[in-house]
């Protein structure tokens, strides 16, 4: 049949995307290269919105959640994602897991069978020309169309990382211990002079955090993963460690040029955070890319002065991804500024998580709809989940240091002041669900 869109991926962003548009009234065409004789290095099968790592979409708590309370409003907007992960749950908790076969399995036969969907088996390699399009391929795009992505963005704009950093709620830093100073006070384009949080180690804790490093419990490489070089310029922590116990004191973790104020003196070594939203309630790690289990790093950065009590938005990782530097390439309804006909969804645009990417591909579709429809659909407040992570994505990140991100409150506009620590979570939740309500009635017919 004719279509009105093309959607290439049938991830979980693309099959959501797919459903909406469909339901909408939208003839889709959905791209998927795995059943065609294509496959990638980290799927098992050919069946849409297959969960390669685990079968978790993590906390289902929508009063004290930050992904929880997406689920609650992925939910309100008719997400086929959340349709079948509720009708394919296993005890898990207070999170919401999967039996991933059935639950691929239930997206799958619920697109296959919508009148407006069909399913095309078919790998793409260039970016079409024309026609509204939604990309959500993935983080293991294919080599073809990641090329024609590459030539579209600008060659240093489609980013293969390799690893990534901690980061912190600031809220949680002990500044009784750290202070704010940047190296040799040096002010900056934007900055004062005091752009990081650093805190000091003396001798022995330095050296106690080396050997941490060196002997802690780390993820081994996947095999498709073990032939994947990683760049110097991001180079392991624990790596570095390896090499020497002085390395990281003439890397990462130098103290020249920081004067403690406390001491009057540079540290033996520090550890350097910066700002990482617009916000400034997200802090990451300088220097600290990691292959680190997660619980190791829990525990050892812990004993980091001034982050004894840390709480990560995100812990580090090191593998094999590619996304685009979407701050500055789309704009806030994730259409390719350069080709507006083209909109990006899901992990490619760096977002990261199943229920992340699910979200920005249903983003996508209602702003998609809404252009169908001769209209214009506003963005969702960036008090609700959904408005918060495509704030993010569109803007709200640094696009020099993007990286990828779940949702958490750090990405939210911060409450009043007034609002107790410990009502805060409950705060962000309900303001948010009175600013969705908003939302979807000012959209009443924009979409419909």
């Amino acid at each position: 049949m004719n279509y009105d869109i093309h959607i290439i991926g049938g991830g979980l962003a693309g099959s959501e995307a797919a459903w909406q548009l469909a339901e909408a009234g939208y003839r889709v065409r959905l791209s998927e290269m795995r059943g065609g004789g294509d496959m990638t290095p980290a799927h098992q099968g050919d069946t849409l919105a297959e969960m390669v790592c685990s079968n978790s979409f993590r906390s289902d708590d929508g009063d004290s959640n930050a992904v929880g309370l997406l689920h609650r409003e992925m939910r309100t907007l008719g997400s086929i994602i959340m349709r079948e992960a509720d009708a394919t749950k296993v005890p898990a908790g207070s999170a919401l897991a999967v039996d991933r076969d059935i639950f691929s399995g239930g997206v799958t036969k619920a697109l296959a069978e919508h009148p407006n969907v069909t399913i095309v088996r078919e790998r793409i390699d260039t970016l079409p020309t024309e026609g509204l399009t939604i990309v959500a391929t993935g983080p293991l795009t294919a080599a073809g169309l990641a090329a024609s992505i590459g030539t579209a963005t600008g060659k240093d704009a489609l980013a293969f990382f390799d690893a990534i950093a901690p980061i912190v709620y600031r809220d949680s830093i002990d500044m009784d211990v750290a202070w704010m100073a940047s190296r040799w006070d040096k002010v900056g384009p934007i900055g004062d002079g005091k752009d990081y949080i650093n805190c000091p180690m003396d001798k022995e804790q330095y050296h106690a955090f080396v050997r941490g490093l060196v002997d802690g419990d780390k993820t081994d490489f996947k095999d498709w993963e073990k032939d994947t070089p990683y760049f110097e310029g991001c180079m392991p922590i624990e790596v570095m460690a390896e090499r020497g116990p002085e390395t990281l004191r003439f890397g990462p973790m130098k103290g020249v040029g920081l004067d403690n104020p406390r001491t009057g003196r540079w540290p033996y070594a520090v550890v350097q955070l910066r700002q990482d939203n617009a916000l400034g309630t997200l802090w990451n790690m300088v220097g600290f890319q990691t292959k680190l289990r997660h619980a190791a790093q829990v525990e050892l950065f812990r004993t980091i002065p001034g982050l004894e009590k840390a709480e990560f938005a995100r812990l580090g990782g090191l593998h094999r991804n590619s996304f685009i530097r979407s701050p500055e390439l789309l704009d806030g309804q994730l259409r390719l500024k350069s080709a507006p006909h083209i909109r990006f969804a899901g992990q490619i645009t760096g977002c990261e998580g199943y229920v992340e990417s699910a979200a920005i591909g249903l983003a996508a579709a209602r702003f998609a709809i809404a252009e169908l429809g001769g209209r214009t659909l506003p963005p969702p407040p960036p008090e609700t989940a959904l408005g918060a992570l495509l704030g993010h994505i569109t803007g709200g990140a640094d696009a020099a240091s993007y990286q990828p991100m779940n949702v958490n409150f750090g990405l939210f506009p911060p409450l009043a002041e007034d609002v107790r620590k410990k009502d805060r979570k409950l705060g962000y939740t309900q303001r948010a669900g009175m600013k969705l309500a908003e939302w979807m009635k000012q959209a009443e017919g924009v979409v419909a």
